[in-house]
This record gives C-alpha cells, structure tokens and sequence, in this order.
C-alpha cells in the first residue's frame, strides 16, 4: 500500500457542524457494531469517546472491504489500498466528504495519533485477505499459524496496534505503558478466536497455531466438525491462559493512563476477561453457540465504570 501524498497547498479545515454530523456519523457505527467497546466508550469524556469512535468507524470500514468474500482478493486488496490512500489524502489536507475520514483526521491531530498506527490497522485487516480455497481444499484446512510466535505477531496487527492507538487517546506519560497495551491486546484477539474458533473454521481460518494443534493431538479438520467438543477443552484452556496473562497486564495498564480514562479501560479489559470466564465456565462449549455476554450483564459492568468515574 502506498502511503506517499502530497501536502495540500492550502489545508482543508472543516466546520464545527461538519465535524459534529462526522462524529455523529462515527458514533452510529461503533453503536451498531462494537458489541463490547461501545459500552466501554460510554464512561469517557466527550472528546475521548468522539476520537474512539473515529478509529472504531476507520477499522469497520477495513475490516468490511477485508471480510466482503463477494468481492475477488485482487479487488479487495485495492479497496483497501484505495480507503487508505483517501485517508492520506485527508491528513495531508486535501478536501474530503466521508465522515469516518473527517472525524479520523480531526482525531488524530487533536490526540497525536502516529499516522503510522492507523497504517498499521489497515495492514492489519489486508493479512485477513487470502485466496479462497475450493470445497476440496476446505474439507482439509490449513493452519495459518505454525507457532503461537507467529500469532502473535498476527495478533499485533489486528488487536495490539489497536491498543497502542487507544492509550494515545487515553492519554499517558510511562513508556511502559505500550506493551502492556499490546499484552492486553493481545488478550482481546485470543479471546476473540477462542470465541469464534468455529465461525473462523467455516470461513476456510484456522487461527489457532499447527504446534499447538499438535500438542493435544488434534487435526485442523476437527475444528469444522466438533462431532466432540470435549476434545478441544485442553487446547482452549490453554489459550485462555495465555489470555488472562494479557489481562493482568491491563490491570498493570489501567493506572497508567489518565485518571479521566482509567473507569473505560476497566470496563473494556472486564467485559472481555468476563466473557473469556464465562466461555471457561462452559468448559468451552463454543461449538454449539456463540457465547457472549447479555446486555444486562455489560450494563452491570458499566454501571461500575460509571461509579469509578464519579468516585
């Protein structure tokens, strides 16, 4: 993806009520489509939750261009070359009409959002972009990841790149704060796969590494099928292990960024770890249906970050 664009000779500054329909635009969005950060959103002060939800809007537009299996891999690799270079164009200030992109670029100079962040989200989704395999070829997936490394390192794109660019916005002064932000992250991605382990393997992805696979003797065809679930319990408590080792380092995390910012951080890294419990809790029956928190659960645990912020 090319990121070279000139500066504009002279700089587009948009209007207060442009930038409030975009924001409001954003906010749609996220509201429809972040189930767990929307609510931590909630708790944060106007401009905080107004830039997350410009990165929140930016991301989904990635990830649908990503996800669009309608479209051939060529073509979506070049919307998304496309989406990245309008974003550019906007943050060199050439004049834009698109919402996400008007609220991403007033975010990103009001929070010093590094541009090369935002770049890497869209990396990110772009790794997510493969040529789909035939019906014979997806009766036998193939594992993405050799070693838990190597997810890692996809986990970074995907979820600690997200992280690092929420503590910007939080605010925070301790260079200890990044990878503990990427941990945390980190945290998030595995509790998304062990959540979606089915759903990704339906789809031809395979996301939980060859090496771990191995270790408990299971084939990645198995995920397809789940004819026994109990099979998968030991590989997926071990995932979920690795997952609560990021979430400690949230809680590490929490009191390094700015006090206004520290009751939506515990919201979002305690929805995510609850839902990870809740799945143990289920001994990891995620084959049958998708586990998820209810709303009057994510509303407890909000009703808590709202008391943190008023304490």
């Amino acid at each position: 993806m090319s990121t070279a664009v000139q500066q504009a000779t002279t700089q587009f500054v948009p209007t207060d009520s442009q930038l409030a329909v975009a924001y409001s635009v954003c906010r749609g969005i996220t509201r429809r489509a972040a189930k767990n950060f929307y609510y931590a959103f909630q708790v944060l002060p106007r401009q905080k939750r107004q830039a997350l939800c410009a990165v929140y809007a930016f991301m989904r537009k990635c990830d649908d261009i990503a996800d669009d299996v309608g479209l051939p891999v060529h073509e979506r690799r070049q919307r998304l070359d496309a989406w990245l270079g309008q974003f550019h164009r906007a943050h060199a200030g050439h004049p834009t009409d698109d919402p996400v992109l008007l609220a991403l670029t007033d975010a990103q100079r009001r929070f010093n959002i590094v541009v090369g962040l935002l770049d890497q989200l869209a990396y990110g989704t772009a790794s997510d972009v493969v040529e789909p395999q035939g019906n014979a070829e997806r009766s036998q997936l193939t594992v993405q990841y050799r070693t838990f490394e190597d997810l890692r390192r996809y986990c970074y794109g995907v979820a600690s790149v997200v992280g690092l660019v929420c503590i910007r916005i939080f605010g925070y002064h301790q260079p200890e704060a990044e990878p503990l932000a990427e941990r945390c992250g980190l945290a998030f991605q595995l509790t998304n796969i062990i959540r979606d382990v089915k759903e990704d393997a339906a789809m031809g992805r395979v996301y939980l590494p060859e090496e771990d696979l191995a270790k408990f003797g299971i084939s990645a065809s198995e995920l397809s099928t789940a004819s026994d679930s109990r099979r998968f319990r030991p590989l997926l408590a071990m995932e979920a292990d690795r997952a609560r080792e990021g979430y400690e380092a949230g809680k590490e995390l929490i009191p390094m960024i700015d006090e206004d910012s520290q009751p939506a951080l515990w919201v979002l890294i305690t929805i995510y770890r609850s839902l990870l419990e809740k799945m143990a809790a289920r001994e990891f029956e995620v084959f049958q249906e998708k586990v998820s928190l209810t709303v009057a659960e994510k509303l407890t645990i909000l009703g808590k970050g709202f008391l943190q912020r008023l304490t």
